[in-house]
């Protein structure tokens, strides 16, 4: 009686163990690629599923947006410019029958090729590029990257440039160009107010020498402007026909 009943025992166990071996609970965000005998069977889930132990074997995948941070990568810009660039990436699963039959760990070769397509990509951009056109850089990245994994049933969703670090010495010296710059920016901008006010100077001399009355009335207000100004000495202006009419008669003078 004894024996008959741990007989019982055991086979209820072994009952219960075979079971919770054939149920499997997927979440919905999980599917499961089905092998029987090592063979693909297809894809199952979410929810409840039944597989034949020791027949079937099944591997989970998440079809969540996975969030990679790329390594920082050393590169050398196309203006031999020493960098040191990482970058985040955002992709999710949507063919789990390619990401596990496809690739081997395809999180890591998704990795390898983000790190390699960083390197390939900036190295042929200068300092400058790098650091002005960030959102073109990260689309053509992300082109590239979404391009190969493609056939691993991976879709890239972006990518994005951390940082770009430089050495200290870079630093200097694009600081001083920086500089320079401003410089050159301001003188240039100096340049161009002298000149059109120079132009203006120009227009009023034409203006004022067609109407010598005008003349006038811009010396009495020359006159009024220096004697607001509380100062001890005013100087009067000396009329240009004055000075014409004493050179002619110097030049009368000279012939008698």
């Amino acid at each position: 009686m004894t024996g008959s009943l741990t007989l019982a025992i055991l086979v209820v166990i072994g009952l219960l163990a075979l079971l919770a071996g054939t149920i499997r609970i997927l979440r919905e965000y999980e599917r499961a690629v089905l092998f029987t005998l090592g063979r693909f069977s297809g894809v199952k889930g979410p929810g409840l599923i039944l597989i034949f132990p020791f027949v079937q074997t099944i591997v989970r995948v998440d079809l969540r947006t996975i969030v990679l941070d790329v390594p920082t990568q050393d590169l050398i810009s196309r203006d031999n410019v020493s960098v040191h660039v990482n970058a985040v990436i955002y992709f999710r699963v949507v063919d789990p029958e390619r990401a596990i039959i496809q690739v081997e760990q395809y999180v890591d070769a998704t990795s390898q090729l983000a790190q390699t397509t960083l390197r390939s990509v900036l190295g042929k951009h200068d300092l400058d590029e790098m650091l002005a056109e960030r959102d073109k850089l990260n689309k053509d990245i992300r082109e590239i990257i979404d391009t190969q994994t493609t056939a691993w049933g991976i879709q890239v969703a972006n990518v994005e440039i951390k940082h770009v670090d430089i050495e200290e010495t870079m630093v200097r010296a694009i600081a001083r160009q920086a500089e320079a710059e401003r410089e050159r920016r301001a003188r240039v901008i100096n340049a161009e107010g002298e000149q059109q006010a120079a132009q203006k100077l120009l227009e009023a001399a034409e203006t004022l020498s067609g109407r010598p009355e005008a003349m006038q009335l811009r010396y009495l207000g020359a006159l009024a402007a220096i004697a607001g100004e509380k100062s001890s000495t005013i100087v009067f202006p000396f009329p240009v026909e004055f000075g014409r009419f004493f050179e002619a008669f110097a030049r009368s003078s000279a012939k008698g």
